[in-house]
């Protein structure tokens, strides 16, 4: 399915039918790991609707000549969201820079968002600035290789040059507004999970945001970096589904 809108045109895809769950995809990425990672969790719990679009410059969306910055970005989304959930509560997750701009759309339409997932997220965009641990994975098992082989890469290689042209200025990949200061006291159900091994985003910074979330739970997961899940997808799958038994619960 697509959607044309004034900078972009999104194509995405959808499952199941109820109450309605957006995926944002890391920078340079696209669906396809989202679609991986959370359907397994999915085909067991039925009554939610699953939105899964790739970001304007990577997958199958395609990036307009007025997308230029982050700030084109976040309004892109939004005006997708308004195209294919107009008015309506719904729940939100996003991966790596997915989760920076999740954050700055639970701010925007913080009434509609009734629960928010922070995975590995990219809470720093400006990538000197991160706070990293010093060493990744000792090892890498096959599992791990095969995922970087047959999602990542293809993902990277697909990315549009305009993708990696606003990543690498601090001042385009930024969003232009105090997101840290407009997030706070966010209120839905919450779920941030952090690598311990991530050497690409780490985990500490995403611990200076979890006080603006007073219904967080906060996850530091050992033997994960950024592209967790792999080896050990059960844990992905018990913090999810706590995470949406909250926000069932109201």
């Amino acid at each position: 399915m697509q959607q044309n809108l004034d900078n972009a045109t999104i194509d995405y895809e959808e499952h199941g039918a109820g109450k309605p769950i957006l995926f944002l995809h890391g920078w340079t990425m696209d669906r396809r790991l989202e679609v991986a990672d959370y359907e397994r969790i999915f085909s067991t719990r039925p009554g939610w609707r699953r939105i899964y679009p790739d970001l304007p410059g990577m997958g199958h969306s395609i990036a307009k000549p007025g997308l230029t910055c982050q700030d084109d970005m976040l309004a892109t989304l939004l005006a997708f969201i308004e195209r294919v959930l107009p008015g309506e509560r719904f729940v939100l997750a996003g991966t790596s820079l997915g989760g920076y701009l999740a954050r700055a759309i639970a701010v925007r339409l913080r009434p509609r968002i009734r629960g928010l997932l922070l995975r590995v997220p990219a809470v720093i965009p400006d990538t000197a600035r991160r706070s990293l641990p010093a060493a990744g994975l000792a090892a890498l098992s096959d599992a791990y290789e095969h995922k970087m082989r047959t999602l990542v890469q293809p993902a990277i290689d697909a990315t549009a040059p305009l993708v990696h042209e606003i990543k690498a200025d601090p001042a385009r990949y930024s969003l232009s507004f105090d997101l840290a200061g407009a997030e706070k006291g966010f209120s839905a159900p919450t779920l941030i999970l952090a690598g311990r091994q991530d050497t690409t985003v780490g985990y500490r910074d995403a611990w200076d945001i979890v006080e603006s979330y007073p219904r967080a739970t906060f996850a530091v997961i050992d033997g994960a970096d950024h592209v967790w899940p792999v080896d050990d997808p059960g844990v992905l799958d018990a913090l999810v589904d706590d995470w949406l038994r909250r926000i069932e619960q109201g």
